[in-house]
Formats: structure tokens, sequence, C-alpha cells
């Protein structure tokens, strides 16, 4: 392996603890059969079986529970992983965003430029939020606050997408660690 290769290498291989093994990968298959694929991200966790199970619930609550609209929670996955340059979760969360038929210049604008997101102007407020949640905690104030519940959005929501702001960073943050920068580098 050249030196271009290995600095492009992950640093860690998946593997399951010895004895783990078919609980790491029942979840794998479930996400294979919820997403058609697994994720290579989500492949890494599959070192911590009990971790890749909340890992996966985590995305099940986000997906499957939330009355956050899956726009907003996409563009806020999209967005801070943007913000985070995390290759990985751009692709994937650009290609989610253009399955829910945006176009593509919208998707990308709203990188430079979040006003620009390609959201309407209730959801923006909730998505400006959990954006400057994760880049500036302590900015968000009450007025923030009640901004949002004039919009409609109830005080679980609001925590909805500040918790998914802040999961999304943590993972492009694992990701970035371990050189999980394109879906394929576990093939």
């Amino acid at each position: 392996m050249n030196t271009a290769q290995q600095n492009n290498a992950p640093l860690l291989t998946p593997v399951a603890p010895e004895g783990q093994e078919d609980r790491a990968n029942a979840i794998l298959n479930m996400a294979k059969e919820h997403m058609g694929f697994v994720p290579d991200g989500m492949r890494l966790y599959s070192l911590s079986p009990t971790l890749l199970e909340t890992f996966f619930a985590n995305i099940g609550y986000f997906t499957q529970e939330t009355t956050v609209p899956a726009l907003v929670t996409t563009m806020i996955r999209y967005l801070v992983s943007s913000e985070a340059n995390c290759a990985f979760c751009i692709d994937m969360n650009e290609g989610f965003l253009l399955n829910m038929g945006l176009e593509l210049d919208a998707i990308r604008a709203a990188r430079n430029n979040t006003s620009l997101a390609p959201v309407n102007e209730s959801e923006y407020v909730l998505l400006d939020i959990a954006l400057r949640s994760v880049r500036e905690p302590e900015g968000v104030s009450h007025t923030d606050m009640e901004m949002a519940r004039s919009k409609g959005w109830t005080d679980r929501e609001i925590f909805d997408a500040v918790a998914q702001a802040a999961n999304i960073r943590a993972f492009n943050n694992i990701l970035r660690t371990f050189n999980i920068e394109q879906q394929g580098v576990y093939a």
C-alpha cells in the first residue's frame, strides 16, 4: 500500500467482539433491509454491538418517531455534515434529499448560505436553531424558543432538531477520525 492509500485507509477494521458477531450482524442485516445497504459508518459501530444497537435505535427514532419533517431532519444532517466537512455524510444525505425530489443546485446552495435551504419559513426557524446549536450552543436563546413555538413547533420537536444536529456532529467526528470518508472503504 503506497503512502496516499495508507493515509486514506480506515484506521479501524470493524470486527465484532468474539461471541457478539451474531448480535452485530442482526443489526447490520436490519439496516440493510431498511436502507437497501449497510453504510460503512454504521458498519464501524459493529466494534461495539451495544453502541451499534443504540446508533440504529437513534436512526429509527429520527425516521419513524419524531414529528419533525423528514426534509428538516435530513437537511439538518446535510448542513451539519457540510460544516464538519464529512464527505460520507454529505454525500449520503445529499442523495436522500435528491430522492425527496429536491434540485441538486438548491441543495448545494444551502451549504454556502443556510438561509437558501429549500424549506419553508416555519421549517427554517427550526433548522436555524439546530445549526446554531452545534456552532454556538450558548447563542440559542429564549427568544429563539418563542419564535419556534410561534411557528407551531413543540418543545419536543425543538429538542429533536437540536438532538439530531448534535448526534450527526458526533457521528461526523467519529467517521473523520477513523478515515471513513466514503462508502465502500470496507468493501
